[in-house]
């Protein structure tokens, strides 16, 4: 491994660890589970650097490596899931991550993986289109769109759960 690249890399994971931390809490919604794909990210990371094509491109080189690890463990965890998540939680501990609109969790929750992949690294992690359009190794016109589908969803849910509280 290049030791610039190494460097570079490890001065990148220190300075972004909460982002990269809020990103992969968004997928498993556990401080634990979070952190082992932080690890097993940078992991990965730091083996496959030799595929880092540019040091302009470690954001979203990273950030990819974090999605997809989030998404092959949540891929392990529906295989042995043997309880579903309402029963988990009555049996669970009580203490939780605060989270400021519950609403928008939930609503945030139901989206497909690919629309709700956008709408976090976009709005939660402040990437550009093309960031993200890198990430999600797709063309930036598709991300505008599952953007904007992405967001149109959201506002219909969270009226109408605006409206079933009136």
């Amino acid at each position: 491994m290049d030791r610039k690249v190494e460097k570079l890399l490890t001065r990148f994971i220190a300075e972004n660890k909460e982002n990269v931390y809020r990103l992969a809490f968004s997928y498993v919604k556990n401080a634990e589970n979070a952190l082992d794909i932080v690890q097993d990210s940078i992991h990965k990371a730091l083996s496959s650097s030799a595929t880092l094509e540019s040091e302009g491109a470690m954001k979203s080189w990273f950030y990819r490596i974090v999605v997809n690890t989030s998404l092959d463990f949540l891929r392990k965890q529906k295989r042995i899931q043997l309880v579903d998540d309402k029963t988990l939680e009555l049996h669970g501990p009580t203490s939780e991550d605060a989270y400021p609109d519950i609403d928008l969790e939930k609503a945030l929750e139901e989206l497909p993986h690919a629309f709700r992949t956008v709408v976090v690294l976009r709005y939660f992690e402040d990437l550009k289109i093309e960031e993200i359009a890198e990430v999600m190794n797709e063309n930036t016109n598709t991300i505008k769109t599952r953007l904007y589908q992405a967001l149109r969803k959201l506002r219909i849910k969270m009226s109408n759960e605006i409206l079933e509280v009136k």
